[in-house]
């Protein structure tokens, strides 16, 4: 008996399979608000899922208990459910993946999706993943993406892959997509470690527009452009509250501000053609052979 259960086969075209955890590889939330996101403004549709009874440990992620009306209480189990929906002005569609990182089996868990995804005729898999680092509230979440098939790293202007150090569920799948021969990227924002209990919707939408550009897609992001402008102000606010915090966010927006700057001076190349450019007509102007190719070096 098999723990993933498919409700419905959707029928899809060149389809491509969107992850994202909540767990390890979600700091601040931003990978699972950014998939959850996406799944909403596409009017996403569930097909599948995987059985949870085998792959956590529920004294470690344990079930949630709520109240139905007030009255009734409902058992919520972690969940992995598979959605499909057609991606709006894209000819192909996407498979989202929402799910918790399970505490056992990882191959077996990862097996399960990749199996999946080879049934679908899955062309791409797209991981997301946020992670806690040195980075202000004020500036747009930088984003890194990162692919183990040379091919694809060169397609999409990626950079291979160069973490060593534990990994999470994402890692994972991403190594089983690769022994499928299955091309995967993994896409990672950066969240304020300083405000690392409250969700990102600034990582989320930093995703999201990444992922858009990944797969060449418009993203409606309009959602939560305005909600990353809500939690910008809210955290400035109580970051003003402690001089010692709001030093520390000016720092780092200076850092950031100079790391813009150097990304926008000219290349050491640029500035040689430059210069080999101003002396080529500076010596027609004054009626000089121009050096050739065997002349000593500037």
């Amino acid at each position: 008996m098999t723990e993933l259960t498919v409700s419905s086969r959707p029928r899809l075209r060149r389809p491509v399979l969107l992850a994202a955890f909540r767990g390890w590889n979600d700091g601040g939330q931003g990978a699972s608000l950014a998939g959850g996101y996406l799944a909403k403004q596409w009017q996403a549709a569930r097909f599948a899922e995987i059985d949870s009874e085998g792959f956590y440990d529920f004294q470690a992620t344990r079930p949630h208990v709520s109240l139905v009306e007030g009255l009734t209480r409902k058992i919520e189990w972690p969940d992995n459910g598979f959605f499909h929906a057609e991606i709006p002005g894209a000819d192909r569609d996407v498979v989202i993946l929402l799910g918790v990182e399970p505490n056992l089996r990882w191959r077996t868990f990862s097996a399960l999706i990749v199996d999946l995804a080879k049934d679908l005729g899955v062309e791409l898999v797209v991981t997301l993943g946020s992670l806690l680092a040195d980075v202000p509230h004020t500036r747009a979440a930088p984003v890194t993406a990162a692919a183990s098939d040379p091919v694809l790293v060169e397609e999409m202007g990626l950079e291979p892959s160069r973490y060593e150090g534990p990994t999470g569920i994402v890692g994972i799948v991403l190594d089983a997509c690769r022994e499928a021969g299955i091309p995967s990227v993994s896409l990672w924002a950066a969240v304020p470690h300083y405000v690392s209990l409250a969700p990102s919707p600034r990582a989320a939408l930093a995703l999201c527009r990444r992922f858009g550009e990944v797969i060449g897609a418009d993203v409606d992001v309009a959602e939560l452009e305005q909600a990353s402008a809500e939690y910008s102000e809210q955290v400035s606010e109580a970051v003003s509250a402690d001089a010692e915090t709001a030093a520390y966010v000016e720092e780092l927006e200076r850092r950031v501000d100079l790391l813009d700057e150097a990304e926008d001076l000219p290349s050491g190349d640029s500035l040689a053609a430059e210069l080999t450019r101003f002396l080529r007509e500076r010596d027609e102007e004054n009626g000089e052979e121009p050096e050739g190719p065997d002349a000593p070096a500037v």
